[in-house]
């Protein structure tokens, strides 16, 4: 049987598991989504892309921006600055949690890829004003991407600065101890932006290979991202990617990945490949349950695990 027969049969069996997960209402505008939407772009290191099922639907990243917006703060900031204001380690707590602030001093965020480590690290990305950090995030994936029509949905954008009362705890805290630099809403604004920037499978899986070739352009060989930043970046995934799923991921996947609460998943086999999934249904972690489970056949088959 071909790959791509392989990949079709996975994707109807993982697409029978929808209907055990809920698509995001959390954020209003999120809950417009179908549940039984599933997509996967592979765009290996060395090749054209193979785009299956529903690659045409354009997505909000989410909390994979948290990727991004890492990278740049360390190319603007530096690592000496960045471990600073936000740790190194995973929390085992929800993503939204204020708990680990509130218990262990000095209230420096456990990570970056939790919302209050997110919205520190946004704070540290260069630029005179919001709109200019802004941009200058947007014009990084777009870059990465290469492709400059990407842009950010309005309504997600609106929906989620609308309901964000949990963020805006996080964010005041963080100015109350010192750890946020900047106006709090100024900072959150940036944020709840960059988590709104929307793509395809496709384009999703662009930015995934050029992880996956150590910040090269698999295209150009132009290097994109520092090395060392991309290592730094795939730790995180590996270590804090999947939400408070991360530990058992990397015992049945075992790749750097990374997902966000519209369903989509950033994964990577370092060396061989960049993967884009979109599936909206959530398990209870916040993880697509059809691109989870797509993702643990794959490794299975193809012995993708690092470990």
């Amino acid at each position: 049987m071909t790959n791509d027969h392989l990949l079709l049969n996975w994707m109807e069996e993982s697409r029978a598991l929808v209907h055990k997960g809920q698509v995001a209402d959390y954020i209003p505008a999120l809950a417009q989504a179908s549940p039984d939407a599933l997509g996967i772009t592979i765009h290996p290191v060395q090749g054209s892309p193979l785009t299956l099922g529903d690659c045409d639907q354009i997505f909000t990243l989410q909390s994979i921006s948290k990727v991004f917006t890492l990278i740049l703060a360390l190319m603007d900031r530096g690592e000496e600055v960045v471990f600073s204001h936000v740790g190194m380690e995973p929390t085992g707590d929800n993503f939204k949690s204020i708990l680990k602030l509130e218990l262990v001093p000095p209230g420096k965020p456990f990570n970056p890829m939790i919302n209050a480590g997110a919205i520190t690290v946004t704070s540290l990305i260069g630029g005179e004003t919001p709109e200019e950090k802004w941009h200058r995030i947007l014009a990084f994936i777009q870059h990465l991407a290469s492709d400059p029509d990407i842009g950010f949905n309005e309504d997600v954008y609106e929906s989620e600065k609308a309901t964000a009362n949990r963020n805006r705890s996080l964010g005041y805290f963080l100015k109350d101890v010192g750890v946020l630099e900047g106006k709090v809403e100024e900072q959150l604004d940036v944020y709840f932006k960059h988590c709104a920037i929307e793509m395809t499978c496709k384009q999703l899986a662009r930015l995934a290979v050029i992880l996956a070739n150590n910040g090269l352009d698999p295209d150009t060989s132009r290097q994109l991202i520092p090395a060392k930043y991309v290592r730094i970046a795939k730790t995180f995934m590996v270590t804090c990617g999947m939400y408070n799923a991360s530990g058992e991921f990397a015992i049945r996947v075992g790749i750097p990945a990374k997902s966000g609460v519209s369903g989509s998943i950033l994964a990577l086999v370092p060396g061989r490949m960049g993967i884009g999934i979109i599936g909206p249904s959530l398990d209870e972690k916040g993880n697509s349950i059809a691109g989870m489970h797509m993702l643990e056949r794959m490794s299975e088959a193809w012995e993708f695990s690092m470990f």
